[in-house]
């Protein structure tokens, strides 16, 4: 938490809420991995389900551990703990049943080395990503810390989980984008798996536009119900609309992050993660605040993400361009 730039006060409560988190990481994983199988099978409804049950004990257990045990931050994540716990629970019980449409053998526990090379293969992006996002957020919270305020980081925690929270949907297209185009790319039907992805991003643009609208429009209002109470200053409503000003770009750098290793291009993919993390964010987030102040991890930020979509947009339409001519 101190590398995250947590001091005093905000680092013990991050602490308590992080260990309490890190107890029920074995129930997060292998609820996940269930839930992307159901995915897999096609079957989203039953997979959203699952989820919206675990979201909800999450939300109801919450206040009850909060305030009426009175566990403070640790109930929070008890509160989550529990939720996940229901949720992997649901996943084991789905497959003990033989509900899947595949035969599996659940009680075995068995590595198959073929199988693990291809998700890692398939999976190296995203982890690539999640990892790389987590080293980016440390630097950014120094940087925060070293030259700002505790405002400051309590600013940017709040629109850094607003803009996660924003990026959920999409990560759930771009499960669901992968196996469809897989599937054509693998029946050789090329331009069917094109028209997917160009549906699948029209589809995140229609989801963001109006978090993009209320984000650029009435900043202070939405800052206001995610930080009761705070005292929002003029130039952090221009910073907070920087920062969300990129909303309409992400769906086309996300959802390639799932295009490319669907059509055996995973090396593309990659390429896009170390572009976005390490040839800019990272240079660039320990450069900016030291000439520019905070404010630059904002404008920063979305420089990056216009440079990184634009750079995405061209790799894939001649992407497209080498399929016509194949």
């Amino acid at each position: 938490m101190a590398m995250m730039g947590a001091k005093g006060e905000l680092q013990t409560i991050a602490v308590e809420y992080f260990r309490v988190t890190l107890i029920g990481t074995i129930f997060w994983i292998y609820g996940l991995a269930l839930n992307m199988l159901i995915r897999a099978e096609g079957k989203m409804k039953t997979a959203a389900g699952m989820i919206a049950v675990g979201l909800v004990i999450d939300i109801i257990l919450k206040p009850i551990f909060i305030s009426t045990f009175g566990m403070g931050v640790s109930g929070a994540a008890w509160a989550t703990n529990c939720g996940m716990l229901i949720y992997s629970l649901l996943g084991f019980y789905y497959y003990a049943k033989g509900k899947s449409s595949f035969t599996t053998n659940w009680k075995s526990i068995l590595f198959d080395q073929t199988i693990g090379k291809k998700i890692l293969k398939l999976g190296l992006p995203e982890m690539i990503l999640s990892v790389m996002g987590v080293v980016q957020s440390i630097i950014i919270f120094n940087a925060i810390a070293r030259y700002g305020t505790e405002n400051d980081i309590s600013f940017f925690t709040v629109l850094n989980r607003f803009f996660l929270f924003l990026l959920t949907p999409l990560f759930g297209l771009m499960r669901g984008l992968q196996p469809v185009v897989g599937i054509n790319f693998g029946a050789g039907q090329f331009e069917r798996a094109r028209k997917f992805l160009k549906t699948y991003i029209v589809a995140g643009i229609a989801i963001l536009l109006p978090f993009f609208l209320i984000a650029l429009i009435f900043p202070k209002q939405l800052i206001g119900l995610m930080l009761p109470g705070y005292t929002v200053s003029d130039n952090q409503m221009n910073d907070f609309r920087l920062f969300f000003s990129i909303l309409p770009l992400l769906p086309i750098t996300v959802l390639a992050l799932s295009y490319y290793p669907a059509v055996n291009d995973s090396k593309k993919a990659s390429f896009l993660v170390f572009l976005r993390q390490l040839i800019l964010y990272i240079p660039l987030m320990l450069i900016l605040p030291y000439y520019f102040g905070v404010k630059s991890i904002y404008w920063g930020s979305a420089l990056i993400e216009l440079t990184v979509g634009i750079v995405t947009f061209f790799l894939l339409n001649n992407y497209k361009l080498k399929l016509k001519k194949a």
